[in-house]
């Protein structure tokens, strides 16, 4: 069930949210959406999902658009939180069960054994205001995976949790992957997308400035780090020919450098000026791509 946006365009009067957004999801794969306040992500989910109309273009699951005859088969957790405050978690959560076609003791099933797992038993019969923004997070995660989806839209899904509860969500996502959901999630945080997904799209203003494998993205990107831990002073690194970006740490430096062969003239270079801790050569980060491709403009 492979999800194809072709040509997709929002127009809200004189704003475009998306411009031409052309880009497939494979069928049980983590695929990334990156991008500032404003970048389009939301949008793109909405139309997604058929809650925006497209003002061009087209979006196509497994041949057909997402309507409402598909909703059980579609998973979205919003940015946006929405579970309603004076209803108990089971009731809630066996309520959308239920819409998404399950019957009580499937739903409740289901809740116990994701309850057990995010270690939270006793909310089952909590009201949701009275949990903590994190606690209240896990239950709307759940809200969206109750019914096994095969299609999973998770927008910001980890903003606003601790490390603890960001690593059990990480793991829950994981697995769902693993058991052949198809999930496309955004995020602020380079670093979790690096760290899950294999595809990702980077979006600014609307359009997609990077896009494909994110191996073949590092691989295109040509610029690699280099980091140096040295007794002496590496300031002359500065002006070395081939080093686009110095900076100064602890123990001695961090490089953005243009290609992988430079290297090997700084390491020439240092020998005979003092004792090398460190000298080690590393792909460029997700976060080093995003602010060259995205730069100055980017807010978060």
């Amino acid at each position: 069930m492979t999800l194809v946006l072709n040509n997709v365009t929002k127009r809200f009067g004189d704003h475009t949210a998306v411009d031409r957004l052309s880009l497939e999801i494979p069928e049980r794969e983590m695929f990334g959406f990156l991008g500032g306040n404003g970048a389009g992500k939301t949008t793109t989910f909405r139309m997604i999902l058929g809650l925006l109309d497209i003002s061009e273009g087209s979006i196509a699951w497994d041949g057909g658009s997402i309507g409402y005859d598909k909703s059980h088969l579609v998973g979205y957790l919003p940015e946006e939180r929405g579970l309603y405050p004076k209803l108990k978690v089971k009731d809630q959560i066996v309520y959308l069960g239920k819409l998404r076609g399950m019957n009580k003791q499937e739903a409740m099933k289901e809740l116990e054994g994701w309850l057990d797992r995010f270690k939270v038993p006793e909310y089952i019969d909590k009201k949701v205001e009275e949990l903590s923004k994190g606690n209240q997070q896990k239950i709307q995660f759940i809200s969206a995976v109750i019914h096994k989806p095969k299609l999973l839209i998770l927008d910001e899904p980890f903003s606003g949790l601790d490390p603890i509860n960001v690593e059990m969500l990480k793991e829950a996502v994981v697995e769902l992957k693993e058991q052949g959901t198809s999930i496309v999630f955004s995020s602020h945080r380079m670093e979790h997308v690096e760290e899950l997904c294999e595809h990702l799209c980077i979006l600014h203003k609307g359009q997609d400035v990077v896009q494909g494998s994110l191996r073949d993205i590092k691989r295109t990107f040509g610029k690699k780090n280099l980091i140096i831990h040295a007794d002496s002073s590496l300031d002359f690194l500065k002006r070395f020919p081939g080093v686009v970006q110095y900076k100064p740490i602890t123990e001695g430096c961090a490089l953005q450098i243009d290609n992988e062969s430079i290297s090997q003239d700084i390491f020439a270079e240092l020998q005979g000026k003092g004792f090398i801790r460190k000298f080690e050569l590393e792909e460029p980060s997700l976060n080093d791509i995003f602010i060259e491709k995205v730069g100055a403009s980017y807010e978060s």
